[in-house]
């Protein structure tokens, strides 16, 4: 083994505040004495970008994470090889004051609900209605609710909860927006009981969710869609927009 250098934050989840002080060792292993040339510290933090498909000559790029990095650097001697070390560290915001006021919503999902539908008169007939118990939502605490399948004239392949990140950036030119789909769930499999109350929790992922955010060019929300899939492939999707929190 040649010389090693490493990076051992003193904080083991790595997740900091503003605010706080970033802290820990660098522990260098090697078998023999080395020289070098002066040890750096650098931290760094980027906005990672990329570009879309969606439109031809135009360049679009989205916000989709924000990465901060503690990077060491070894200077060696010409004739060797220079040692580097990074290590990812998380930074949360600062909770917010007061309390969350809860926003409820109540849902009732038919034929003559669904949007985008040229052609009612194909669709089988259904009835799903539900509750989700706020929109309003603390990054730390699950989504939940619960949901109800009336009847449905074709039987139920699945229901699943579609977590969608949307990611809006834009300048002068104009503004373009991307949605993603960070996380799915299937809350309920095959053709269930009718009138049977089906609970909705879903956990927000980590790595991939952050409070909502909104500046003047770009915004990250979220939103989660009800997807239901029916035996003969249709599909029902209900839409509902989250403000998501820390406190």
């Amino acid at each position: 083994m040649g010389s090693v250098v490493d990076i051992k934050l003193k904080r083991a989840n790595k997740v900091y505040h503003e605010g706080e002080t970033l802290s820990g060792v660098v522990i260098f292993s090697s078998k023999e004495a080395i020289q070098h040339q002066g040890i750096t510290l650098a931290m760094d933090g980027a906005v990672s970008l990329q570009l879309s498909a969606k439109s031809v000559g135009v360049f679009e790029a989205f916000y989709n994470s924000v990465k901060y990095t503690l990077r060491c650097d070894v200077r060696r001697p010409l004739l060797a090889k220079d040692l580097t070390k990074s290590c990812e560290f998380i930074v949360h915001s600062l909770p917010q004051k007061g309390r969350l006021t809860p926003s409820p919503v109540d849902f009732n999902i038919t034929p003559d609900s669904l949007q985008n539908i040229k052609d009612r008169t194909t669709l089988p007939r259904f009835a799903i209605r539900g509750r989700l118990d706020s929109t309003n939502c603390v990054i730390t605490q699950p989504l939940t609710g619960e949901l109800v399948v009336e009847n449905s004239d074709v039987p139920i392949k699945s229901i699943e909860l579609q977590l969608v990140r949307v990611e809006t950036c834009g300048c002068a030119e104009g503004y373009a927006r991307d949605a993603t789909e960070i996380q799915n769930i299937q809350i309920a499999d095959g053709n269930i009981c009718r009138s049977l109350s089906i609970p909705i929790y879903m956990v927000f992922p980590r790595l991939f969710t952050c409070p909502t955010l909104e500046t003047t060019n770009f915004k990250v929300e979220f939103e989660v869609n009800i997807v239901v899939i029916l035996q003969d492939d249709h599909l029902i999707t209900e839409n509902f927009p989250l403000k998501i929190y820390r406190f």
